[in-house]
């Protein structure tokens, strides 16, 4: 029997130490200064008007470039002052940037832009900014930047360009519609878990539709919605994969967002956390195999008692919650106290390590049938009503789960029952995360491989023909068949 043990509320990590703080400068109507002509001139003037700002360039002899500028903008104003700056002209400016060939002249119109109170940027020279430019995707309202703090321009231009791609140009008119409409929403529904809701629903619509401009009927459909959409606390079991966490399914990622709890277990990846908003609670509620576990009692008493006070709760579990989580007891648990439940599935432990090898479990010439069975019952034991016929068919591929502490009776057993010894056998530990490592053998010999290799970490076992078809050696087999040679 494993040692009962409490839910207890967890922390993220937090932020990790960065580089420089993201802001954004709101310009609009503000006045800015540019002193300069040099390469980077012309397209920071061209940013600041962008952002509304009212912009005073300051060149005694602009490039052709620079001159041109003042007829390009789009937004702001800009006024170009074929003369060298002063002190005087620097009074009342918000931002003010140095485009300065000389060194001893950028620092003195940095030392006057910082007297004057404004942010200060210098161009090509970051030890003189307070403030430095990154690469933007401008989908205004909706804008991201991006910075390497100059380590890397080009790989931070690579990355624009990949975000670029995924943010659909539309983005914009839905982003300036969540402006115009946020008063309304905010009028309509007093409470944040409501509000929630209506962002959320228009959040997806977004999503479904980016090219679309939304419109009047659009704001009508979404609050009707929310104001139909069931009010109170609920439980969303969630399939968290078992462990890569790209593995996560749309549904997942959009449970995660809405969680005000998540109730997780030892074996759920640390990363798949990440995907949470930053105001969840986050509470480990551990349910490890033959270790120290929260009671599933506990568990299902906290789930009921957080809904109950209008919580979205989503119960994150390894791999798929219907295959071997006990979902069903939580399930029961939620529909006898009347709180709505429902299940997002996952990947579970056994698609997710089949896919990694590269074997189809049900190869047509290999296997007409693919089961699931569990190592051990409650007591941690094997179980004693095994089907020892159907586990010793050679026709059938076996998947055992939680098999590590009964893995060698089992074989022993099958193989007793029927199961030919030279049947093709592995343990793939650690499924799809990064550390994995896979174990072969035979139904005979794999247990004696198993211990001899130390390898530990969550566990799935395979046994059947259909894994000798098309698997491919990884490159961790590569290396501990060399080791073991």
């Amino acid at each position: 029997m494993s040692t009962p043990r409490q839910p207890r509320e967890t922390r993220g990590q937090g932020l990790e130490p960065l580089a420089v703080l993201p802001v954004f400068v709101p310009l609009q109507g503000k006045r800015a200064v540019l002193a300069g002509s040099n390469g980077g001139a012309p397209w920071k003037v061209k940013l600041l008007a962008a952002a509304g700002a009212e912009v005073d360039v300051y060149a005694p002899e602009p490039t052709e470039e620079l001159a041109a500028v003042p007829g390009d903008v789009v937004a702001g104003r800009v006024t170009l002052h074929r003369r060298a700056w002063t002190p005087e002209d620097l009074a009342g400016a918000a931002f003010c940037i140095g485009a300065l060939e000389d060194e001893a002249e950028c620092v003195a119109f940095v030392a006057a832009a910082r007297a004057a109170g404004a942010i200060v940027n210098a161009v090509d020279r970051p030890h003189l900014c307070d403030v430095k430019f990154g690469a933007i995707v401008n989908r205004s309202p909706l804008v991201v930047g991006i910075s390497t703090e100059g380590a890397a321009p080009v790989f931070g231009q690579t990355v624009r360009a990949r975000i670029e791609a995924m943010l659909p140009r539309g983005f914009a008119t839905w982003v300036a519609a969540a402006r115009d409409w946020r008063e309304t929403v905010g009028a309509r529904f007093h409470g944040f878990s409501e509000r929630r809701v209506f962002w959320e629903r228009f959040t997806d619509r977004a999503f479904a539709e980016p090219d679309r401009a939304p419109g009047a009927r659009d704001l009508a459909d979404l609050l009707g919605e929310t104001q139909a959409a069931p009010k109170g606390g609920a439980v969303t079991l969630v399939g968290a994969g078992p462990g890569d966490a790209e593995l996560l399914t749309l549904k997942a990622l959009r449970a995660l967002r809405n969680a005000d709890v998540i109730l997780y277990d030892d074996l759920v990846a640390p990363e798949i956390l990440d995907y949470a908003r930053r105001e969840a609670r986050t509470m480990l509620v551990g349910k490890t195999g033959h270790g120290p576990s929260c009671r599933q009692d506990d568990i299902n008493a906290l789930m009921v008692q957080l809904a109950r006070t209008g919580k979205q709760v989503v119960r994150l579990k390894s791999g798929d919650p219907l295959v071997f989580g006990r979902a069903g007891e939580e399930i029961d648990a939620c529909r006898l106290a009347g709180i709505p439940v429902t299940v997002v599935p996952g990947v579970s432990a056994a698609q997710g390590a089949a896919a990694s090898l590269g074997v189809s479990l049900t190869h047509r010439d290999a296997a007409r049938r693919l089961q699931f069975v569990t190592g051990h019952d409650r007591r941690g034991a094997l179980p004693e009503d095994l089907n020892w016929g159907a586990l010793a068919d050679p026709s059938v591929t076996t998947v055992v789960y939680m098999p590590k502490r009964t893995l060698r009776v089992l074989l022993a057993r099958a193989i007793a029952e029927g199961l030919a010894p030279g049947t093709p056998a592995l343990v793939t530990f650690n499924a799809t995360r990064p550390n994995q490592a896979v174990v072969r053998g035979t139904a005979a010999d794999l247990a004696d491989r198993i211990e001899a290799s130390g390898y530990d970490g969550p566990a799935i076992l395979m046994v059947g023909e259909a894994l000798s078809r098309g698997a491919a050696i990884l490159p961790a087999e590569a290396d501990q068949a060399a080791a073991a040679s």
